[in-house]
């Protein structure tokens, strides 16, 4: 069985066992489980597949964090030629690392 999650403005395809990254968030001290409660889509399930409209009702996929880590980093660059002007940023994206342990029609 497999389901489509929304989840920080991404749609990921997830199945038991996969382990993914998601954007960070605020966690309570010492949470090791998250539940994705949006859940778009339910395929592969023995009553056939379940679409959201837009979400599914009752639907939840369980997941655990694994660790916390950052991105590759992304630079940014301006330029505006003889004007004297050239602007240097980067950013490294915080994400956590998770496994998906159960998913729930």
């Amino acid at each position: 069985m497999y389901a489509v999650i929304s989840d920080g403005g991404f749609q990921y395809k997830v199945h038991e066992g996969l382990v993914f990254d998601v954007q960070t968030r605020d966690l309570p001290e010492g949470a090791t489980t998250i539940d994705f409660d949006r859940v778009l889509m339910i395929g592969d399930a023995p009553d056939g597949p379940k679409i959201g409209a837009p979400i599914v009702a009752g639907a939840k996929v369980a997941a655990t964090v694994l660790n916390q880590s950052k991105g590759d980093k992304v630079i940014i660059r301006k330029f505006a030629r003889r004007k004297g002007y050239s602007l240097k940023k980067g950013h490294r994206q915080q994400y956590l690392q998770v496994r998906i342990d159960k998913i729930t029609a």
